[in-house]
């Protein structure tokens, strides 16, 4: 018997465009981009600098609007939305790791991954428990009381992506999470987002510009000049306000 049950992405964009203009001359990013990311899955964007990768994760994540096409989280949509609506969809749907770990300087490992949480109104009691339930997955059980100043790079990064999954995202997505460190502690990392990606069940949306993690990744989509260059079928939506 034929399930037509719509499929439901963890994430997904259909027909995303996004244009700037300088000095009066539009300058398109983002041209006609549609994909998904399917629960569980783990996939990487590649491409050229300039070639719109980091712009189309910020539109995915909610932190920038299309200048046309639709962005859906968990098969919610996130068209029409008001700027407090998207943060609240953004904070319980998505996670975020930089190449740069904006950890807060004046609180510890474990006050840095609570935030979320705490952001969710959770007691800080209980943000504190599972804060120091995922420091300890990723390895880091022995520093959850040291501040960002006290802890090595790749330590720091480990932090950021505990922060990114304590609140158990739909899909985390990634950018550039390998850039600011050295090969030894990149591949590391490496291990640990593929480690992360199987025990949480949580997506990932990599972008890099890092063959060997590239590789990592279930699928891997390249990006150039603002276009996919193999476009995806556009991808089914869930129907209905899930709001």
């Amino acid at each position: 018997m034929t399930n037509n049950t719509p499929v439901v992405h963890a994430l997904s964009a259909r027909n995303l465009v996004k244009t700037y203009r300088e000095g009066g001359v539009a300058i398109e990013v983002l041209r006609d981009v549609s994909l998904h990311v399917d629960p569980g899955e783990m996939v990487a964007i590649v491409g050229a600098s300039g070639s719109g990768k980091s712009t189309l994760l910020h539109t995915l994540g909610l932190l920038d609007l299309p200048t046309s096409g639709s962005v859906f989280v968990n098969g919610m949509s996130a068209d029409g939305l008001s700027e407090a609506q998207r943060s609240q969809l953004r904070n319980r749907t998505l996670g975020f790791v930089y190449q740069f770990h904006h950890l807060l300087p004046e609180f510890s490992a474990l006050d840095n991954v609570a935030m979320p949480l705490i952001v969710r109104r959770e007691s800080r009691g209980k943000a504190r428990e599972q804060a120091q339930i995922v420091l300890e997955q990723v390895g880091l059980a022995a520093r959850i009381d040291h501040y960002p100043g006290q802890l090595s790079g790749g330590e720091r990064q480990r932090v950021a992506l505990a922060r990114a999954l304590v609140t158990r995202p739909a899909c985390v997505l990634a950018d550039e999470p390998t850039g600011n460190l050295d090969r030894y502690t990149a591949e590391s990392m490496f291990d640990l987002l593929v480690r992360m990606n199987r025990e949480f069940g949580t997506a990932f949306a990599i972008v890099t510009h890092d063959a060997a993690l590239a590789a990592l990744a279930h699928r891997q989509l390249s990006m150039d000049k603002g276009r996919l260059v193999d476009p995806e079928v556009p991808p089914l939506i869930a129907v209905g306000d899930q709001r």
